[in-house]
């Protein structure tokens, strides 16, 4: 009869996860519950596993108002600082100056306003359509998704810089001064409207960036990269605004006079431009860094825990998206080694494939005092020919899951099913306190649970105890690991004789001699015989 595996399931667990027998000592305690850690923080920035189509709308829902606002807030603080705040040079026709240059600047506004719009749409067009279809975008596709942020970047850039070109050439027929102070102003305007512009496409695109990375990420990183986030961050919040006092201080060294009072308005607004715009970009740019590496670490703690299910949705195509996608990457990997390992610990044992992780795997053995456990059921042949071969199966499933389950209870484990047979060790390859008291322990509670809880089912139990070769025999390529020695034969030996003995249990006197008071107590020697296969009288034990 083919044989049956232990029915059981789950992951390797130490040493802890096993109940005391008599002999185990305190360290065998359960440890107490992990705490389960709160799930991954949902990204706000849309659902990636939102319809394609939804996810499509919202994008271009937000973009066209995040964009046309920035922008036109860039070009009113632009016209504020103009206006109001920088010190300009004095020229003879002042009005036309005005006249000029606003109708301009709000002729341009709109036109670009419009062109931009349309522009960066049209960009977000290939993207749509793969997100509208609802199938997986082709790596052409899914790049072009990713560099969407950069390419807004692009569109609102050349926007203004276009812009500052003009209005350079439009007051240069004024005053050559004027026309630097009024074109490194829209400079300045076009550097933080454009990025402003990046990190509201970023966000907003952030499920798009999601679904196309589930599809794939790609080799080399297609955003800016953390070290570029954190320069553009400091550029825009320190840098711009220290660029406009340069340009003050170019105006005073160039002739004009700047009163006091003048110079320190613009000392007071320039500051708090910095501080108003370069918080609220350094706090865009800085989520930008944090949420991708606070769902990172988020997912280590759970792995800490031991959810080895936990995954990193990849919204980014920097850096950082490499990280969280080599963190799916190690994932999958750690899932894939656990399978393994439980595989492995359901063929050999728990112990055996603890042991062979900490100390290695090589052929040969080692003398160990250790204690067996042999049972066999009676009349398994007859049932076999009798009943279907499911119920047959059935049978055997529930019979060696209780003799499992009653063997690791009292430290032992399953060294191997024969047919309708087991063979438990106990004190090998860890070493067990009381092996031949768990031994006993674990014959007397087997015999209890068979005869009251397994109707129709008796077994023969024996148990032994002595020293034993224990290791792993075979060849390089395939082997188990194994206990050879006299207590293996006796306890088969007493098996078979137990299955003919009132209580169906039978121990050696050597097995009884070995263990602890508390268990030896609940045994009594019973007569000797000379079992099969051997010379000199064995003494026996039964339940007393």
């Amino acid at each position: 009869m083919a044989a049956m595996q232990p029915a059981r399931g789950g992951r390797l667990h130490g040493p802890a996860d096993k109940a005391p027998c008599a002999g185990v000592g305190p360290d065998a305690a359960s440890s107490p519950p992990v705490s389960r850690p709160h799930p991954i923080r949902r990204v706000i920035d849309g659902r990636p596993d939102a319809p394609g189509s939804r996810i499509a709308r919202r994008a271009t829902l937000l973009m066209v108002p995040a964009i046309v606002g920035a922008n036109l807030t860039g070009a009113i603080v632009v016209f504020a600082l103009l206006a109001f705040v920088l010190p300009l040079p004095e020229v003879d026709d002042q009005d036309a100056l005005v006249l000029v240059n606003l109708a301009a600047a709000g002729a341009y506004v709109l036109v670009a306003c419009v062109i931009g719009t349309v522009w960066g749409l049209r960009r977000f067009r290939e993207t749509r359509r793969w997100l509208v279809e609802d199938r997986e975008p082709d790596p052409a596709e899914r790049r072009i998704a990713l560099r969407i942020p950069l390419r807004q970047l692009h569109v609102s850039l050349t926007l203004w810089l276009i812009a500052a070109a003009g209005v350079f050439c439009l007051n240069v027929a004024f005053s050559f001064l004027l026309a630097v102070i009024v074109g490194v102003t829209t400079l300045l305007g076009a550097i933080t409207t454009s990025a402003m512009a990046y990190l509201l496409a970023e966000r907003i695109t952030r499920a798009t960036s999601a679904r196309a990375l589930a599809f794939g990420v790609p080799d080399r990183r297609v955003g800016p990269g953390v070290t570029t986030r954190a320069l553009l961050a400091w550029a825009l919040g320190s840098g711009v605004p220290l660029a406009g006092l340069v340009a003050v201080a170019l105006v005073a060294v160039s002739g004009a006079e700047i009163g006091r009072q003048e110079l320190a308005i613009t000392a007071l607004v320039l500051a708090g431009v910095a501080l108003l715009v370069g918080s609220l970009i350094t706090w865009q740019a800085a989520r930008a860094i944090a949420d991708p590496v606070r769902s990172v670490r988020d997912a280590v703690r759970r792995v800490e825990d031991g959810d080895l299910d936990v995954r990193v949705p990849v919204f980014d195509g920097s850096d950082l998206g490499m990280l969280q996608a080599g963190f799916n990457r190690m994932g999958d990997g750690l899932r894939e080694r656990e399978e393994l390992r439980d595989l492995f610990g359901r063929h050999v044992g728990e112990d055996v494939a603890r042991a062979a992780q900490e100390r290695g795997i090589e052929l040969g053995g080692e003398e160990l005092e250790v204690a067996v456990l042999f049972v066999d059921l009676v009349g398994s042949t007859s049932m076999a020919a009798e009943r279907p071969p499911q119920e047959v199966v059935a049978k055997l499933n529930e019979f060696f899951g209780v003799v499992v389950e009653v063997v690791e209870d009292h430290g032992g484990w399953i060294n191997k099913f024969e047919g309708d047979a087991a063979l438990a060790v106990f004190g090998a390859p860890l070493p067990l306190d009381d092996a031949a008291g768990c031994a006993l322990a674990a014959g007397r509670t087997l015999a209890e649970r068979i005869g009251a809880g397994l109707e129709g089912l008796e077994a023969g139990i024996g148990v032994s105890a002595g020293r034993a070769v224990a290791g792993n025999v075979g060849a390089e390529s395939r082997f188990e690991y194994t206990v050879i020695g006299d207590p293996v034969n006796e306890a088969a030996r007493l098996c078979e004789l137990a299955k003919e003995a009132d209580g169906r249990v039978l121990a050696s006197a050597g097995a009884l001699e070995r263990a602890r008071d508390e268990e030896a107590r609940r045994w009594r020697e019973d007569e000797a015989v000379t079992l099969r296969g051997r010379r000199e009288e064995t003494r026996i034990a039964v339940p007393s």
